[in-house]
């Protein structure tokens, strides 16, 4: 339920490099011209205008958007030039660095991309860092952060339809019984949440709230100071409904003192071209206020510009 608006007959990518290369001729940078063109190409479309851009003028068009912008539209601009598989791997990298911070990312690159996305992204990671995702999840973080975040971005899930509903209700009653101790690390606990397909997940978690009148988010409420506990929560969020999580990651970051841009960028970036309908469709239903008006009020520019772009709030 991708947002962004892709011309039928758009021109040719040789073309748009000479009009990018267009925008940053001159006195000052026409951003306007970069949004209408960047925003309204897929990724397929973006990763041509890339190759053939460095082909035609020897520089990556990246380094010739750095040169040129700043701040906040900078950051949007670049994440959403990278292809998929080249922007989780960014992302993680950031992410490893500052993981106190950042841990969410992780998991959120790990349980909302397919098997074989992630799969991309750390062929990606790997190419572009010379070391594995996983070296560095295990160097920069630890203990039970470094327990859950590893396995999770190690794991290549099943991604078929079948269930085992004999598993499922063992597993539940596992789970109970580990949340009812307190035991929110246990290795019983990521194992499940880590390894199990989607699918699998969702019917042990019908059968948790069957079996014991609950379902295992309100169960695992727990300290609000708690990280891991807090990390463990949106985990299962993004396994059984992502829409509903990254719903709430813009709405912390809109609607407080100060705007989140690192969050609402990541965001709308990452899945203008996956889900971002569904999770505006979400957003409104919780919130009763259009997202793209509550970025149009958060903020200025050619930020807005391109975030509202982004959102398909401007035409073709």
């Amino acid at each position: 339920m991708s947002t962004i608006t892709v011309p039928a007959h758009a021109p040719s990518v040789t073309d748009d490099v000479e009009q990018l290369r267009k925008a940053f001729s001159g006195w000052g940078t026409n951003e306007g011209l970069l949004i209408s063109i960047l925003t309204h190409r897929n990724a397929e479309q973006r990763k041509q205008i890339r190759e053939i851009y460095t082909s035609t003028y020897n520089e990556d068009l990246l380094k010739s958007l750095d040169k040129e912008l700043s701040n906040d539209f900078e950051r949007l601009v670049h994440l959403w030039t990278l292809d998929p598989a080249g922007r989780d791997a960014y992302l993680a990298n950031e992410a490893t660095k500052r993981w106190t911070r950042s841990n969410q990312v992780l998991m959120e690159i790990a349980c909302t991309r397919s098997s074989h996305d992630l799969l991309l992204a750390k062929q990606a990671y790997h190419a572009c860092y010379k070391k594995s995702m996983e070296e560095d999840v295990a160097y920069h973080t630890t203990g039970d952060f470094r327990k859950l975040l590893l396995l999770l971005v190690s794991s290549y899930r099943y991604e078929g339809s079948e269930v085992n509903m004999t598993l499922a209700k063992t597993e539940a009653k596992l789970l109970h019984e580990k949340i009812c101790d307190k035991c929110y690390n246990d290795d019983d606990v990521i194992r499940i949440l880590a390894t199990r397909s989607k699918v699998q997940i969702n019917a042990t978690l019908n059968q948790y709230k069957n079996l014991f009148g609950n379902d295992i988010d309100k169960d695992l409420e727990g300290d609000s100071e708690d990280e891991f506990l807090a990390l463990l929560r949106a985990t299962i969020e993004c396994l059984t409904y992502s829409e509903k999580y990254f719903e709430k990651v813009l709405r912390l970051a809109i609607n407080k003192q100060g705007t989140d841009e690192g969050a609402l960028t990541r965001v709308v970036a990452t899945r203008a071209e996956v889900d971002l309908k569904i999770i505006k469709e979400e957003y409104e239903r919780r919130n009763s206020v259009p997202l793209d008006r509550a970025i149009a009020k958060d903020t200025r520019g050619d930020y807005e510009d391109m975030l509202l772009s982004l959102l398909g709030c401007t035409d073709a």
